[in-house]
């Protein structure tokens, strides 16, 4: 028994180390990419990310307030409410796992190309992103906003591991995060509505 309990933890041993190696392997390969095109589309992506997440809902908000748009107004709320959920989890696992930034782990093999103050683990703009586009496609399941916003979300993924502030491990988890929220937030959103717009769920209607 003492035996088998020793081969599963160096197994999982094993297999964590391996793993680690992955992640810093595939991000060095990545932040490697250092030509004119590449930086200026990490640059772009990677900044990108909160004005855009935050932008576009309040843009629905406002629009459906000029034109008392009641059920754009919904999906705005849908919209901000699954991206806000998104950062606050974001934030919370930063705080509990405190990982560093793979450029202070690994000085000689990241650069990094601009710098954050809260730890690496996991990816917030890329969290906020796939929330963003997630919610977007749910709302309007159209192939001109699918293909533009899952574009947008993985550059910003891919900008964060170029910028050399996230491992690929982060940005996984970021966009896990951020799609779950928009999924669940369908759910969260039947009851907010009741709430702020007065609306009852309607009767299920049993047939015999």
């Amino acid at each position: 028994m003492r035996k088998s309990i020793l081969v599963f933890f160096c197994v999982l041993l094993a297999f964590g180390v391996k793993a680690q190696n992955w992640d810093i392997n595939t991000l060095h390969k990545i932040n490697s990419l250092d030509g004119k095109f590449a930086r200026n589309y990490s640059n772009v992506f990677s900044k990108s990310a909160p004005y855009i997440s935050i932008g576009v809902p309040v843009a629905m908000a406002v629009y459906a307030g000029i034109g008392k748009d009641k059920e754009l107004l919904k999906d705005a709320i849908y919209v901000g409410t699954s991206v806000a959920e998104a950062v606050v989890i974001t934030y919370g696992l930063k705080y509990a796992t405190d990982r560093q930034r793979p450029y202070d782990r690994y000085p000689d093999r990241i650069n990094a190309r601009s710098h954050e103050s809260s730890s690496s683990f996991p990816s917030a703009h890329t969290a906020a992103a796939f929330s963003l586009a997630t919610s977007l496609s749910i709302k309007y399941p159209k192939w001109y906003v699918i293909a533009p916003s899952a574009f947008w979300a993985c550059s910003v993924g891919f900008s964060r591991m170029n910028e050399g502030v996230h491992y690929p491990s982060d940005v996984a988890a970021g966009a896990v995060i951020g799609a779950g929220c928009a999924v669940a937030n369908i759910y969260v959103n039947r009851w907010l509505n009741g709430w702020l717009f007065g609306e009852k769920k309607k009767p299920v209607a049993i047939t015999y």
